[in-house]
């Protein structure tokens, strides 16, 4: 991985896979990138600051913003309306950022984080996207402090990491799932204080009004009344997953207990600096399923059946020799 500072022109020849039509198949793909995720530092730019070669550095969500907007002011670059994603998107040169599916990639100074030696690299990964999506919202929306309580929604890539921070945050969690199979990873493995089947009404009812916070990290349409019954008064519900299609949102409970609905994407990058060395500090990783790159079109696949648990991992530095 390559890091360069702000003003400097750097391009690499780079081998990766990618999907070049409608069909969504990856394959093999060569060509020239400048940016854009964890590896080890091989080449700094001579005005690098932050990072020496042999530097063990990750790149999320992003790698490139405005840095003058208000959101950059308030080191929330994510919320930048210029904000650059990390994928598909269009650099500050015109050049496509190409995502991390290949052997080499640069990255601004500004838009990487370290990564402490006793973290993995494999397991760490989905932190700079996962993580900092749950991280963020536990700390902005005070559910940090030991003994609140805070209920996880969905027990997926984003759920089973935010059981992980909440606890190591001193909550008591409730995991809140449509799948009762899962309540034993999520009491055993995972941490988690207890479990409520969502569509128990019998198991929800008991649990009204005794949540001070909510993270619902679900994709799927689903309905969010139940979700504000547990609340407390003044409890906020916390939006991190992004259905497809619109939810209903009933305003006269909100009204009654001073409930909150919110969203949260992501996070700046000193949050996210901060959330790896709070996961340092606490031992927290992702389950992960680490994965060659010529495996990828049949990972999507699974991807699609929720056939992971909970993060797939490809491991570049192995299975990319073409």
């Amino acid at each position: 991985m390559g890091i360069k500072s702000n003003g400097e022109q750097q391009t690499n020849k780079a081998i990766g896979w990618a999907a070049r039509d409608s069909s969504g198949v990856l394959s093999p793909f060569h060509f020239f990138r400048r940016h854009e995720i964890v590896g080890v530092v091989t080449e700094i730019g001579n005005k690098v600051e932050k990072f020496k070669v042999g530097d063990k550095i990750g790149v999320g969500y992003m790698v490139g913003s405005c840095g003058t907007c208000d959101s950059c002011n308030d080191e929330l670059e994510n919320y930048c309306p210029k904000m650059i994603p990390t994928c598909s998107a269009i650099y500050y040169d015109g050049t496509t950022t190409y995502g991390g599916f290949s052997d080499v990639m640069m990255a601004n100074e500004n838009f990487a984080v370290h990564i402490p030696d006793t973290l993995p690299l494999d397991a760490t990964a989905p932190l700079l996207c996962a993580g900092i999506t749950v991280y963020s919202p536990l700390r902005h929306f005070g559910l940090d402090k030991p003994g609140t309580h805070v209920g996880i929604v969905g027990l997926g890539g984003l759920g089973h990491v935010a059981v992980k921070f909440a606890k190591a945050m001193g909550a008591k969690v409730t995991v809140i799932s449509t799948s009762p199979e899962k309540k034993q990873e999520a009491i055993e493995h995972l941490g988690a204080d207890s479990f409520l089947v969502s569509r128990d009404q019998g198991q929800m009812q008991g649990a009204m009004s005794t949540m001070d916070g909510i993270i619902d990290t679900v994709s799927a349409v689903h309905p969010l009344l139940p979700l504000i019954g547990l609340l407390k008064c003044q409890g906020k519900l916390v939006m991190v997953g992004a259905p497809d299609k619109p939810l209903e949102l009933p305003v006269f409970p909100l009204l009654l207990g001073r409930k909150i609905v919110a969203g949260s994407c992501t996070g700046g990058m000193r949050e996210t600096q901060e959330m790896i060395n709070f996961a340092a500090k606490h031992k927290i990783t992702s389950h992960i399923e680490v994965i060659p790159i010529h495996y990828v079109n049949t990972a999507m696949e699974r991807l699609h059946k929720s056939d992971v648990r909970y993060r797939f991992v490809i491991d570049v530095a192995n299975s990319l020799k073409l």
